[in-house]
Parts: C-alpha cells; structure tokens; sequence
C-alpha cells in the first residue's frame, strides 16, 4: 500500500482539498442550493481527477496536438453555439449544464506548449523556437479576445512565466507592463506631456551613461526613436481606443481613478458593497452565516466572482489572512515540485499550472478589494461553478500524475 501511494504529494492535494471544502462551506453560506452543486461538482472533479492515474504520464504528452487543436476548436465554437453571459460568448449550454471552454483550453495550452519546450529542436535564444511559443499562447488569446472575454485573456499572461522560466528574456515582461501603465495615464493625461516626461527620462539617463554607450553605432540612436515613436503612438490613440470599449469596461476602469462612490450605480456597485462586508468582518468576522451584507444578498456575483467578501465578512481579517496563506503555500509547492522534475514537460506543465493559479488569485483579490477594474476572474476551486471546478482539479491532477511518475521513475 505504501509502494502505491508514494509518489502522491500529500502536501499539494491536502491544499487543493482543503480550499475546495472552504469554498464550499461559503458559497452555502450565501447559498444553499449553490453549495450543494458546488459539493457534487467537487465530487465529480475528485473522481474524474483519480482517473488521470490510470493512464500513462506519456498519454499527455502524445496527446498534447490534439487536445490543443480541440481546446481551439471548442473556442471557435462558442463563438457561433455559445450563450452570451455578462456581455461575453463563452459558454455553452446543455439543459441545466454549462460548459465554459476557456477552462479546458488552459490546460490544452500548458499541454501542447509542454511538449513543444520539450521537443528535441526547441531553443529559446532562437527567434523561431519563441516566435512558434508565443503563437501557441497567442492563438487561443485572439479566440478569446472575439468573445469578448478579457479576465481570461489576463490569466493567459500567465504563460510567459513560464517561458521565462525557460530562458526568455525578461524584457518581454517590462516592455509589456510598461505599454500598460503608459495606456493608463494616456486616458487622463495629454500624449505631449507624456512624451515630453518620456523625453526628459531618457535625456537623463543618458546622461547618466554617456560614458557607456556607443554613440558611434547608429543602432542605440535607432532604438531610442523608434521606443519615443512607439510610446507617442500609443499615448496618442489610447483615448480613441478607450472611448470605443463598452460603458461597462469604461466604467470599470474609470472607478480605479474616481472611486467606486461615483458609479455606486452601476459599475462601482459590486466593489462598495464588496468593501463594505469585508470591512465589516473586523478581525475576527462575525461568524458563519451571520454577514448581514452576504444574508441580504447585496453584492451581485457574491458566490462566484466576489466569494472572497463573503470570507471577510464572516471570518474576518484572520480567516482571510488563512485563506491567502493557503494559496500561497498551494502555488508555492507547485512551483517546487515543478522545479523538482525530471522531465522539462512535467516542469513546463507545473509552471504554467502555477502560474494560471497565480494570476487568478492576484486579480480576483484585487478586484474585490479595488486594487483592479472587475473582469469576471473566478477565486479558483473556492468560486462557483462546475465547469471552473473541474478544469482547474483536471490541471491539478494531471500535475499529481506527472509528478508520481518522475517521483517513481528510475532515471
């Protein structure tokens, strides 16, 4: 008996089940229909996730093609049979069962982009080998993108880490945040200030290095044009682009600047609640089912996307701060073990598990406490829903059979 489990992380399914099991005993705080599914959903996904360890470890990586062409194929069609929720075409119905793609297509992504790193003629350093990488991410981003789904676009960034981990540069990470901030500041400041703000840091940095640079290679001067041009461009048509997103996005991002008291009729409404019950919880909360904020069904989403407020409310600062310590250990012992395999498939796939898990977690917390704008980002295995449920025990436990098999390998 012993010989059969070893290999099983103890560690990480504990976390996954004990998080799961507190999601629960929430979303029946708020609802308790909804807790019950969400308990036969966990159940479902547990016994589905054991069927994993009947198959072979290489099943996922010969495999790997075609579940990423039937992840792509599941994207598209939801565009032409899906059901529209929340202004995005990404579900589909069957009776009382919905089916969110996205879900699937995050763990056909890690698969396939995997077993690309993995393949024998991958090297980062090479233009082609990154170029082919980033359109495995890109591919589904842009499926997503037609939805329009932008929270899960988000959680795709998720990806890069992982490439990083593998040896790509890290100035994909700054350029990319750098455009973003600069979009930001666009909306409310004129594109001639920002440029000239641009001008100035960059006359003083190369100030600072005059003495390093090679005024001689007309390359350096070449770069420094083209980024002031790029930058202007992109400070230049943000307000163009902002003011053709839908009200709701506009407002969502604009509450991040005036404050959710502004909007408290529409977009900001979800966020003053949301603050209102976990401020409310104090310390130590005031105790299961006893939130006059989630009893009172305040807060729109309160057992999906905004699950967390109901835990401030009625476990206060402390059951938040076990919660957040729980995730952190989860994502935390994933990125070990990944670090620990074998196998540069088993490493890949571990990372971008983590990472997805991650970036849900970062945004989730910062939308419901105001940090960033509300984009429909489920709390994973704590949110309701099946089919997020599922996907994300599914990615949980194909990285349990992974790593019980380089546990177990004699290489």
């Amino acid at each position: 008996m012993g010989k059969t489990f070893r290999g099983i992380d103890g560690l990480m399914l504990f976390l996954y089940l004990l998080i799961a099991m507190f999601g629960v005993a929430n979303i029946f705080s708020v609802d308790s229909l909804s807790g019950t599914k969400q308990m036969i959903w966990l159940t479902i996904s547990v016994i589905v996730g054991s069927w994993t360890f009947l198959v072979r470890p290489k099943f996922f990586e010969n495999f790997a093609g075609l579940f990423y062409i039937l992840g792509l194929i599941l994207l598209a069609g939801v565009l032409v049979f899906g059901s529209v929720v929340n202004g995005a075409k990404a579900w589909y119905n069957f009776g009382p069962i919905s089916l969110q793609p996205v879900e699937l297509a995050k763990i056909s992504t890690s698969l396939m982009l995997a077993n690309y790193i993995d393949s024998p003629n991958f090297n980062i350093k090479k233009t082609f080998s990154l170029l082919v990488s980033l359109l495995i991410i890109t591919i589904p981003i842009i499926l997503i993108l037609l939805q329009p789904d932008v929270g899960s676009i988000l959680v795709f960034i998720a990806f890069y880490i992982a490439l990083y981990r593998e040896g790509m540069s890290g100035w994909i990470f700054i350029i990319g945040f750098y455009f973003t901030i600069l979009f930001l500041f666009s909306i409310w400041i004129p594109a001639w200030i920002i440029i000239a703000i641009l001008l100035l840091i960059i006359l003083i940095f190369l100030y600072i290095l005059r003495r390093k640079i090679k005024w001689n290679q007309p390359l350096n001067i070449i770069f420094i044009v083209v980024f002031l041009t790029i930058s202007g461009f992109v400070s230049a048509i943000s307000p163009y682009v902002f003011e053709k997103l839908p009200k709701h996005q506009k407002e969502r991002i604009m509450v991040l600047y005036e404050g959710e008291k502004k909007y408290r009729d529409t977009a900001g409404y979800n966020l003053l609640y949301s603050k209102t019950a976990i401020g409310s919880g104090g310390f130590w909360g005031k105790g299961y089912k006893q939130g006059s904020v989630t009893a009172g069904g305040f807060v729109p989403e309160q057992r999906t996307d905004y699950i967390f407020c109901t835990v401030g409310e009625e476990w206060g600062f402390v059951g938040s701060s076990i919660l957040i310590i729980l995730y952190a250990c989860l994502i935390a012992r994933i990125y070990y073990l990944a670090e620990t395999q074998k196998s540069t498939f088993s490493r890949v796939f571990g990372y971008c598990l983590a990472s997805v898990l991650l970036m849900h977690f970062f945004i989730n917390l910062g939308m419901v406490i105001g940090l960033f704008p509300t984009v429909g980002i489920p709390l994973p295995f704590f949110s309701y829903g099946g089919s997020s449920l599922l996907g994300f025990s599914l990615f949980i436990f194909i990285f349990l059979r992974l790593n019980y098999a380089d546990k177990n390998s004699l290489i």
